[in-house]
């Protein structure tokens, strides 16, 4: 029995003839550092990924933890800021164009590294390296081959299936990273079953090494926060009900098949608003979708909110719906749900996972129009029903998907990946050793053999 110690923890390694086997005892908990690699952090918010490392970063530290967040430099940003105590460094990326977004991500790995190594040097090592997504990929890398950290890495998305599959050059490298990025973790997050199937399938992953941690929301984000009726006739007149959406206008958020189930609904409910808020590349393609249908008077686009205005949309909404064709998690459900919103999502990747049709949300098959209506219809029809829908959608998020639950099992795997790597370590040097003595033995028994062999020849001489 070999034993290696570190701070909290002991390894106990045993060898055995299949090679080696780990066990690992937890000592106790103390303080770990954490380096935090993502390339958007609030206020600078592109997709999910910021809010969750915000989210997870406060929670780590509230449980005594030391949290560093390395992150892009956008627009007036300070390079430091001490966000109630995770502290956050921000870097410009370089001052020539890239070619292309691969090589601006390129660049902004550089300095993401140069900045860590940096931290490092004058403030000491970290114990683990939680990566967040492709796009910090080579800048973890290299930190690990530098100082020897382990990287912890969460794959939010994939590019295979945000795109129903990889059908170009830049899709193909984008794939590849995700893969080179598993590969160099110890261990790999995800936040459900269905990412968890999607990675074993696309990169081969071995069962053990991915995690299942959801997304969590902030349980207080609408404390205090009542409907405001100034703010909602922005969006709808009083005797509409409003049908949101809020996320990202893309293809994969599936708003153009909400758009198209508006003139059953309408027949079925003519005072209904369907309010759109976000923004992104199909803005125009679904406003042109609106004006061909007819439905100006019956769609409104809000564009970007900040964070108080969401809170206020969710309010002022009475059905949230997210007909996404791909979706990994769907935080924006959690958000509806919390904030006291029946929600209709489809039947696809995580969104299957939060709701129970019928109990807690409404489903409907992913890219079907006539479901997404038939659902939404089921809502403005039963006040009963989204009563007993918006009850126990509430107390399921404040039981399954709050932040200090999902911070204790992401710091699990961090403590699982620390201790493997350090016993992969230990297993190294045991060869080592083994080899050596190996060596030894076999050049003493030559030495045996020659010098029985010299004895051997002078007595017959």
């Amino acid at each position: 029995m070999f034993t290696f110690a570190k701070n909290l923890y002991t390894i106990g390694v045993t060898l055995n003839e299949k090679g080696i086997q780990k066990k690992i005892f937890e000592r106790g908990l103390k303080k770990m550092r954490i380096l935090m690699l993502s390339w958007e952090y609030p206020p600078r918010i592109v997709g999910g990924i910021a809010r969750v490392v915000h989210d997870l970063s406060h929670r780590l530290i509230k449980d005594g933890h030391d949290v560093t967040v390395v992150t892009y430099k956008d627009g007036d940003t300070p390079e430091y800021e001490n966000d109630k105590g995770v502290k956050v460094y921000r870097v410009n990326n370089y001052m020539i164009n890239p070619n292309n977004f691969i090589d601006w991500i390129l660049q902004l790995n550089f300095n993401l590294a140069a900045k860590a190594s940096q931290l490092i040097t004058t403030e000491g090592s970290f114990d683990v390296i939680h990566a967040h997504d492709w796009l910090v990929t080579y800048a973890a890398k290299n930190l690990k081959d530098a100082f020897n950290i382990p990287i912890v890495s969460t794959i939010h998305a994939t590019e295979a299936g945000r795109n129903s599959g990889i059908h170009d050059e830049t899709q193909r490298y984008i794939n590849d990273t995700e893969w080179l990025l598993t590969y160099e973790s110890t261990e790999v997050i995800v936040n459900s079953n269905f990412m968890k199937g999607d990675l074993q399938r696309l990169f081969g992953l071995p069962f053990e090494k991915i995690n299942v941690i959801p997304n969590g929301i902030n349980l207080t984000n609408f404390n205090g926060i009542e409907r405001d009726y100034d703010f909602r006739r922005n969006y709808a007149m009083d005797n509409e009900k409003i049908i949101l959406f809020l996320g990202r206008l893309v293809y994969e958020k599936g708003i153009q098949h909400l758009i198209s189930a508006m003139p059953k609904i309408l027949e079925g409910y003519h005072d209904a608003k369907l309010v759109i808020a976000g923004k992104g590349g199909m803005l125009d393609d679904l406003k042109a979708q609106v004006s061909s249908m007819g439905l100006d008077n019956k769609v409104c686009f809000a564009g970007y909110l900040n964070s108080k205005q969401v809170c206020k949309m969710y309010k002022a909404a009475d059905i949230s719906v997210f007909p996404s064709t791909y979706e990994p998690f769907g935080i924006v459900a959690l958000e509806a749900m919390l904030a006291g919103n029946p929600v209709v999502v489809s039947d696809i990747g995580g969104l299957n996972e939060i709701v129970t049709h019928g109990v807690d949300g409404m489903k409907s098959y992913a890219g079907n129009p006539n479901s997404i209506a038939d659902s939404i219809l089921a809502l403005l029809y039963d006040h009963q029903l989204c009563d007993n829908i918006v009850k126990k959608a509430k107390a399921k998020v404040r039981e399954e998907y709050n932040w200090t639950k999902i911070a204790q099992d992401t710091h699990f795997i961090y403590q699982k990946a620390i201790c493997e790597t350090m016993a992969e370590r230990q297993s190294k040097q045991i060869a080592q050793e083994n080899a050596k003595k190996a060596k030894k033995a076999k050049n003493n028994e030559s030495e045996i053999t020659n010098l029985l062999s010299f004895k051997k020849r002078q007595a017959y001489a």
